[in-house]
């Protein structure tokens, strides 16, 4: 069984806080009491080695740090289409083999794919700003980064990465 705690943010929207089950497979709510939900608290999913894939509904804007860290057997995320901000560590550890990046995901902040040693391929938006330092450190498998020519990518973006493609 799923179960997820709220706190009501400042804007009239809801953070999911915390989660708690163990369900191979995860849908995380659009919205709790008429309100929507717009923000995947720190460290929420962490060491939850039994996801096998999370549906985030479109309301989501922000997954904070360490999100998904150690969800080590995660293969299937859909990114949702109004994400703006993924914060440092949100996929950590995580079992990732591809990612897509939402439109309005403006950077890939440092460390947020550190050590996803499944990861091979990512597809950033066109509108993608700016790939930080550190961002795919130790990512071994990566094979290919799709982004725009004008995305500016930190010279330690892909430290201990080995891109094959």
């Amino acid at each position: 069984m799923q179960q997820f705690e709220y706190k009501l943010l400042e804007d009239d929207t809801y953070c999911i806080m915390m989660y708690t089950g163990d369900e191979e497979h995860v849908s995380v709510p659009d919205i709790f009491l008429g309100r929507p939900v717009t923000v995947l608290f720190d460290c929420l999913f962490r060491e939850h080695t039994e996801l096998r894939s999370v549906d985030i509904p479109d309301s989501v804007t922000d997954i904070g740090e360490f999100a998904f860290d150690r969800c080590v057997n995660l293969h299937q995320l859909r990114l949702p289409k109004n994400l703006t901000n993924i914060w440092q560590y949100a996929f950590v550890r995580s079992g990732l083999k591809e990612v897509v990046l939402p439109e309005k995901v403006g950077n890939i902040m440092p460390f947020t794919f550190k050590d996803c040693r499944q990861l091979k391929r990512v597809v950033c938006n066109p509108g993608l700003k700016k790939i930080y330092g550190y961002a795919f450190q130790g990512c071994s498998a990566l094979e290919k980064v799709e982004h725009a020519e004008e995305t500016e990518i930190s010279p330690e973006a892909f430290e201990s990465a080995v891109l094959n493609g």
